[in-house]
């Protein structure tokens, strides 16, 4: 921010300028009138400049996500055998479906207990060795429930471990100009994840020589050892070092997260900037920052609790059964193209966070799913439609349209998740949150009764909820583009903010 302070002693006219840079320059200007006077001595203009993080994105940030991505890749294959894709499997239980949920759960709350004390890496390292058991045991015993059954729940841990840190660490390590993009890995590496389980899953035939378990093993082996690599060129969040009083390793941290934009000037506007965020955050009390995290936690939980319905059983479900009811089999192009868009979507909001906004793209995804999602209910809510090939072909259709959208919506969640939040009580919030979203998984699972009324009920029920939450976050929601992790949390504690873009 640059303040001019234009002082020409006692004049008939007097006038001040202020100007703020940042997304968008603001410029006051204030004039006072006063009676006419001699002449004024010489103008004198003092400049203050107040440190900002300018703009910077470098492959060192990219490559501090990379190990946590690819972890994801794995969870999202795993998510997706849960919520329908392991057709093969016939010993598939309701144990067996939301038991990688529970793990999930589980793993979360421990991070979020010790992740403000804990380097990252730990997390990601751990979490990492979890899943390679999970896979190596899916490769091993690939016909024994039990021990699939051990592995979806050590898998889960490993996940919960690293989603609570990985989403304060993408925040931390960004620039206003490129946080959106570093956040949003977590669920792109997730419908990456969703697409390769729907696909294979969707192909595969009890002719091949090899057991789909041990197919899945295989890909979760390749994965977790990738990401366990690429540990070795992620770097720990600055933050985390100025939090333990470690200014060294904060400010080499800091040199290679921005890497070839560095200078000692812009080094230590960066340093200052972060902090200056751990001095406010360390100079409230956790009641303090319980409380201003009340409206942000409420919006935060809407909005991550919606990504749960963007990937469900009943979707996966329908999807199947109305492939079967056009194709007379589940092996055919329409289940493909469902886990593809999904990825294609979340890609494309990928690009679009950081130049366009955040709120804007999530709001369209959310605005074409309820209505995707209604148009579902739609058709099933006759139910001699769902023996007709030409309606169960619109299902099938919208179904596919539906994981487009749905791309676009979830990535903004994950941004908004590790911006929201004060420092001090960021990971309880976080943590919670992720919990509860799983906990709507598990809910729908057990209650889930495969039928045409059941379809009709939940689409009906989840899309007027879609429509609700566009409308409600449409007025509550902030757009966070270019801001630094203080100025977002600021305005995520107003309890409205209708600017879209």
């Amino acid at each position: 921010m640059t303040t001019t302070y234009v002082t020409t002693g006692q004049v008939p006219v007097q006038q001040t300028t202020f100007i703020t840079t940042g997304p968008q320059q603001i410029q006051t200007t204030y004039i006072t009138t006063g009676r006419p006077q001699p002449p004024p001595p010489p103008t004198t203009t003092v400049v203050v400049t107040a440190p900002t993080t300018g703009r910077w994105a470098t492959g060192a940030q990219t490559q501090s996500g990379t190990a946590a991505c690819f972890l994801f890749v794995y969870a999202g294959m795993d998510m997706a055998q849960s919520l329908g894709w392991s057709s093969l499997f016939t010993t598939t239980t309701l144990e067996f479906q939301y038991s990688w949920f529970i793990g999930v759960i589980i793993g979360a709350v421990v991070s979020a207990v010790t992740s403000s004390f804990l380097p990252k890496m730990v997390f990601y390292g751990l979490g990492g060795v979890m899943n390679l058991i999970d896979a190596i045991i899916f490769v091993s015993a690939p016909y024994e429930y039990e021990s699939i059954l051990a592995a979806r729940y050590v898998g889960g841990v490993g996940i919960g471990l690293i989603t609570v840190p990985f989403l304060i660490h993408s925040a931390e390590i960004s620039s206003s100009s490129n946080r959106g993009s570093c956040s949003a890995m977590e669920q792109y590496g997730l419908a990456l994840g969703v697409a390769i389980q729907v696909i294979y899953d969707s192909q595969w035939t009890q002719s091949l020589d090899m057991t789909i378990n041990r197919v899945h093993g295989i890909f979760g082996i390749v994965f977790t050892a990738v990401a366990l690599g690429s540990l070795a060129v992620s770097t720990e969040s600055p933050i985390f070092y100025i939090r333990q009083n470690q200014e060294q390793k904060a400010r080499a941290s800091l040199k290679r997260l921005m890497a070839g934009y560095w200078t000692q000037e812009n080094g230590e506007r960066a340093y200052n900037e972060a902090k200056l965020y751990v001095v406010e955050g360390s100079s409230q009390g956790v009641g303090e920052q319980l409380g201003e995290s009340l409206m942000p936690f409420i919006k935060l939980l809407l909005f991550r609790c919606f990504v749960a319905f963007s990937f469900s059983l009943p979707l996966s479900l329908s999807m199947l059964s109305s492939t079967y009811e056009v194709e007379n089999t589940t092996i055919a192009w329409p289940p493909v193209i469902f886990g593809i868009l999904r990825l294609i979507g979340a890609l494309i909001t990928i690009g679009l966070l950081d130049p366009v906004g955040r709120k804007f793209v999530s709001l369209l995804g959310l605005m074409c799913m309820a209505g995707l999602m209604l148009g579902m209910a739609g058709v099933y809510g006759d139910y001699s439609n769902i023996a007709d090939p030409y309606y169960m072909w619109q299902v099938c259709r919208l179904g596919m349209a539906f994981q487009f959208f749905a791309g676009l919506f979830i990535c903004s969640s994950s941004v908004y998740l590790g911006e929201a939040f004060p420092m001090r009580v960021k990971p309880f919030l976080i943590g919670l949150i992720v919990c509860l979203e799983q906990v709507i998984h598990i809910i729908v699972i057990v209650s889930f009764n495969l039928g045409a009324n059941y379809f009709y009920g939940y689409f009906v029920a989840v899309g007027i909820i879609l429509v609700v939450g566009l409308v409600t976050f449409a007025v509550v929601m902030p757009e966070t583009r270019g801001m630094t992790l203080r100025q977002a949390g600021e305005r995520f504690r107003r309890v409205h903010d209708v600017m879209a873009y």
